[in-house]
């Protein structure tokens, strides 16, 4: 049997249905690193689409996870390049992170990015669970960035950004292997940290560098 292709478009045309027809995507980079900001991006496509489908450049778009390096670097320059995509990126960094916790700083940058769109969104395409922060309607889509193009490219553009940060920083601290890890916490990267501590970019709130509470009765 043929494989059935994933209408990407399922979500963003049952919004059109009910009147609403400035649709976002939005979703995140970043929250489960040691280190590093957590970005997060927002994308209005084109409402032809939903009826012409995606330009031949984006044939492919999903979940930034599934796609290689090369595939995310070229979707993320066609994206930031079109003319009528609307598109913001905002970035949270760690010392924010550290200070108002990651899930709170998740939703300061969801919430940026929207706020920095060239055109209001009527309703918001959300990766994952309700973000109860959001000043805009919202749907909250559990793998949305697997289920609508508006949340892919928002995907692409999270981790596209927060990649090139991370690239950077390796320069910076190139003990870190960031590079490669882009934070996360591998076995080599942990073991950097053991050897060196951690450096600025280095989410002091998250263990296993989070520093133990003072024992008060000692």
């Amino acid at each position: 049997m043929p494989r059935t292709v994933a209408d990407r478009f399922q979500e963003e045309r049952a919004h059109v249905a009910r009147g609403l027809t400035v649709l976002a995507g939005v979703d995140e980079a970043g929250r489960g690193p040691l280190a590093g900001p957590v970005v997060a991006a927002a994308v209005i496509l084109p409402a032809a689409w939903l009826t012409e489908g995606l330009p031949a450049e984006l044939a492919g778009l999903n979940d930034s996870k599934q796609l290689t390096a090369a595939q995310r670097e070229a979707f993320f320059a066609y994206i930031c390049a079109h003319s009528t995509i609307i598109h913001a990126v905002a970035i949270v960094d760690p010392a924010i992170i550290d200070h108002i916790n990651i899930l709170q700083a998740t939703h300061r940058a969801m919430n940026t990015a929207l706020q920095q769109l060239a055109r209001r969104p009527q309703h918001v395409l959300v990766d994952g669970l309700r973000v109860k922060s959001l000043v805009y309607p919202q749907t909250p889509l559990v793998k949305g960035d697997g289920r609508s193009y508006s949340i892919a490219a928002a995907s692409v553009l999270a981790k596209v950004t927060r990649d090139r940060i991370m690239v950077a920083a390796d320069q910076r601290w190139p003990h870190y292997g960031f590079a490669q890890n882009k934070g996360y916490p591998t076995p080599d990267h942990l073991a950097a940290v053991a050897q060196h501590g951690p450096c600025e970019i280095h989410r002091r709130s998250f263990a296993p560098l989070r520093q133990p509470e003072p024992d008060l009765f000692r």
